[in-house]
């Protein structure tokens, strides 16, 4: 997270640098995107199953799974979106002394996304 906080403090910044992270973190996205939609696929054919045996707890249990899966699903959707934005817009930081608004969010997004996916390095470089 420092290295991203000295790129937007103007130190050290490499543009593409930046560029090559963000395709990296696009590819990384696209993967864990893959995974979470087979997890998902399979807890919710997994909810359908326990229905039909009366297993109406354990259901519960796979629901749960279920829509924590899909929300990853989103968080993960909306990070490649603010890398693929931060790809196209990164020239921008190195003509321009003000940050534009819509990479100012993007910025801050990755950021905090960071801090909370494990297991997507791309975001903590």
């Amino acid at each position: 997270m420092g290295k991203i906080l000295d790129a937007l403090l103007g130190r050290n910044f490499k543009l593409s640098k930046v560029k090559a992270l963000a395709t990296l973190a696009i590819s990384r996205a696209a993967v864990l995107k893959n995974q979470r939609y087979v997890r998902c696929s399979h807890a919710r054919s997994d909810v359908v199953q326990l229905l039909n045996l009366g297993h109406e707890e354990r259901a519960l249990i796979r629901v749960q799974l279920v829509t924590e899966e899909k929300n990853m699903l989103d968080a993960l959707a909306m990070i490649e979106d603010y890398c693929h934005l931060l790809k196209q817009r990164a020239s921008q930081l190195t003509r321009n002394t003000d940050c534009p608004d819509e990479l100012k969010e993007a910025i801050s997004s990755l950021i905090f996304a960071s801090s909370r996916i494990g297991d997507f390095p791309e975001l903590q470089r």
